[in-house]
């Protein structure tokens, strides 16, 4: 019995700021997680979408398919990228939506079919705004009057308080801990708004706690985290991204 296949050959292209995955082997229990993971790691630079052509890719058993709501449900949060599949064959297709993939990462028959959705999804309110900061303490200061601007802009005045308090906590922490410059994002959908600072380090953030009493210390995160209904860090291929996401009920 010849021994399954262990890899899935995966080629990354960029188009318009959508990263095009072109997949080619058999997708099964040896090579799930790499796939998945691929896919994470894409999603992670931050692109518009992340378009997956499976029309190469042999799938023998189609509970295979899940591991595309797998990656999409890891950066659902932050940084909630878009995942769209591209397939031709219509009985395949059917097979993707019988495994219920399809209730989260769309599938399309061409690639211009997916990246005229992408196109869509921008269109319906998905608003971003993203500024490299200085190393210094001026940066507190600049991004505060960038978010004043763009939720400004975005009519989501309301938020900006939080906003301006949550990124300042993030912005705290990459000076003191850190030897990066701050990169600020901040991205508006529906009814959230999502604060997210990037740095160099690959140090996980942690919050604070007390050494004798092991209860958290009135920290910047503790505080982030009581202003805001998700927040978290996630690694990166330079560093990692500190995010927070701010609904309605969290203003000020």
């Amino acid at each position: 019995m010849s021994e399954p296949d262990t890899a899935v050959l995966i080629d990354v292209e960029h188009q318009s700021g959508v990263s095009i995955v072109m997949t080619d082997g058999v997708l099964n229990y040896a090579t799930y997680r790499g796939v998945r993971d691929t896919i994470i790691k894409t999603a992670l630079d931050e692109p518009r979408a992340v378009v997956v052509d499976v029309n190469r890719l042999s799938v023998p058993a189609p509970s295979a398919w899940s591991v595309f709501t797998s990656a999409r449900w890891h950066v659902s949060t932050w940084p909630n990228v878009p995942i769209l599949l591209v397939c031709n064959d219509i009985e395949r297709q059917r097979t993707i939506a019988a495994s219920a993939v399809t209730r989260y990462v769309p599938v399309h028959p061409s690639l211009e079919a997916a990246l005229e959705a992408v196109d869509e999804l921008a269109m319906h309110g998905r608003r971003r705004a993203r500024a490299a900061l200085p190393r210094s303490r001026a940066s507190i200061r600049l991004a505060r009057a960038m978010i004043h601007e763009w939720l400004t802009a975005w009519s989501v005045h309301e938020l900006i308080p939080v906003a301006g308090t949550v990124a300042t906590v993030f912005i705290e922490n990459v000076l003191e801990h850190t030897e990066s410059a701050p990169v600020l994002v901040v991205e508006n959908f529906n009814d959230t708004l999502t604060v997210a600072v990037e740095d160099c380090s690959h140090q996980p953030v942690n919050r604070r706690e007390d050494a004798a009493g092991g209860i958290d210390v009135v920290s910047g995160l503790a505080i982030v985290g009581a202003l805001c209904r998700a927040w978290g860090s996630t690694p990166t291929s330079s560093g990692k991204t500190v995010w927070a996401v701010i609904g309605s009920e969290n203003k000020l």
